[in-house]
């Protein structure tokens, strides 16, 4: 069954220790505001009045042409890796989702890429990786493209 899987703690530890993020720029420090401000590490929303992190990710070991960057929010504090079988949080929210996917070179393998219901996401998912080219899926929003998470095969 495929899992989601939050960015690594190594990578979230960087930022929040002060490292640069995928423009070579330190992370911006705010207060979240609201409610709409998705941990990409716990996979949880950030408080509101709690301080957060504001950086470009780029969700791929290397650039390359696909290897898309975005900005991402991380809690400004440690905080605890998502891990579980359940939807987190930050998943739960939105009526659909971009999945797409991607093969072992980090290239996105035409004809994965959907918007799917919130409810059917896990289960398109698991038909994307019927496809032996797929190693991974990403999850972002359909809105604005945002990386939000990714899905392993399990």
């Amino acid at each position: 069954m495929p899992r989601i899987t939050a960015l690594p703690t190594d990578l979230v530890r960087q930022v929040q220790n002060g490292g640069s993020d995928a423009h070579g720029q330190i992370p911006e420090r705010v207060i979240a505001q609201g409610s709409a401000n998705p941990c990409r590490h716990c996979l949880r929303y950030i408080p509101e009045g709690a301080e957060m992190l504001i950086l470009a990710l780029r969700p791929f070991p290397a650039a390359q042409p696909y290897a898309e960057t975005g900005p991402i929010f991380l809690c400004a504090a440690p905080c605890a890796r998502h891990v579980g079988p359940e939807l987190p949080e930050i998943l739960q929210d939105s009526p659909d989702y971009l999945i797409k996917g991607y093969n072992t070179e980090d290239r996105i393998v035409y004809g994965t890429g959907l918007v799917v219901p919130q409810d059917a996401m896990m289960q398109q998912a698991a038909t994307i990786f019927d496809d032996p080219r797929v190693d991974y899926i990403h999850i972002r929003s359909s809105r604005n493209n945002c990386y939000q998470a990714r899905i392993d095969k399990s």
